[in-house]
């Protein structure tokens, strides 16, 4: 017997709603720019993969008969080297293949170092409260008193030049964000009815962090780590260029930039190469993240 609603028809399965990680994969599918710049990412991450593969050369290998050599659709180019050759000789192609290893390599190792101290330093401020939530947050105002990649030029003079210090260095100027973002969300859910019951069950202050309140301030985090990507390249490449990151003979784009610089006239190839490099990726990160936003806040979706 019916009773109120008809029953449903045999074979008939309610419609249910789609799972949170497939209405974000179908809110971002809808975004042809983040889609695009997707697609991109991914094809850098296999070439940074299969580098050793792919580069036609040895990046640091040098031919003293082929110094400046235009791109190979050039006159006087060589398919030997299809994007032509540096000053000194070394396949531009294969330096900015292992490049791409170096610079999305830089991106996430940055990332994940201010990513980590900027959340503990966020939970810890947004919990304590009182004179730790004060003296956390004016050290971050502090750090973000000065320009980030100043004060990363700062630290790589202080710890000296070289890759790993000029990834520290951009870390540090990164952290503040992370922090900051951690504080205000913490502060809006700690108020909450299931943090309120998670105490009065008797869950401890690590537990609250770490595994009731912490999940759900992802959101904005993980838009700002996709954008800390894009920044952490394009910091890491300032570096390089006014040689204070990756030394020669490194292959990575602002180190490119900055052996190449003397020839913007007479070869301008060389420098337009990297440049067009840090440029596309750094974009496609960007996008993504605006992408990354605009489905994770429900306000922002149609």
């Amino acid at each position: 017997m019916k009773i109120g609603a008809e029953a449903a028809a045999p074979g008939e399965t309610e419609a249910r709603p789609p799972s949170p990680s497939r209405e974000l994969w179908l809110t971002l599918a809808a975004n042809r720019a983040a889609m695009l710049s997707l697609g991109f990412i991914a094809a850098l991450v296999l070439v940074a993969v299969f580098a050793p593969v792919l580069a036609p050369n040895d990046p640091n290998a040098i031919d003293k008969l082929s110094l400046l050599l235009p791109p190979a659709w050039v006159d006087g180019g060589s398919w030997t080297y299809p994007l032509g050759t540096d000053p000194v000789g070394r396949c531009t192609l294969s330096r900015l293949i292992h490049g791409a290893r170096l610079s999305l390599l830089v991106g996430l190792i940055v990332v994940t170092l201010s990513f980590g101290a900027g959340v503990v330093l966020g939970l810890v401020a947004g919990f304590r409260g009182g004179w730790v939530d004060s003296t956390v947050m004016r050290l971050m105002d502090l750090t973000l008193a000065l320009p980030g990649l100043l004060l990363a030029i700062v630290v790589v003079v202080i710890l000296g030049p070289g890759l790993v210090n000029a990834m520290i260095a951009v870390a540090i100027s990164n952290v503040p964000h992370y922090a900051r973002l951690t504080r205000a969300a913490v502060l809006t859910e700690i108020t909450k009815d299931y943090v309120i019951a998670s105490k009065v069950a008797g869950a401890g202050t690590l537990r609250l962090m770490v595994a009731t309140v912490l999940p759900n301030c992802l959101a904005p985090l993980i838009v700002q780590s996709t954008l800390g990507i894009s920044a952490a390249i394009l910091d890491t490449a300032a570096l390089g260029f006014l040689g204070l990151g990756a030394q020669p003979p490194t292959p990575e784009w602002g180190t490119m930039l900055a052996d190449s610089r003397g020839f913007i006239q007479r070869a301008p190839w060389v420098v337009t190469l990297p440049g067009l490099a840090i440029l596309t990726t750094v974009l496609a990160f960007n996008l993504l993240g605006d992408g990354l936003r605009d489905a994770l806040d429900p306000r922002l979706k149609r």
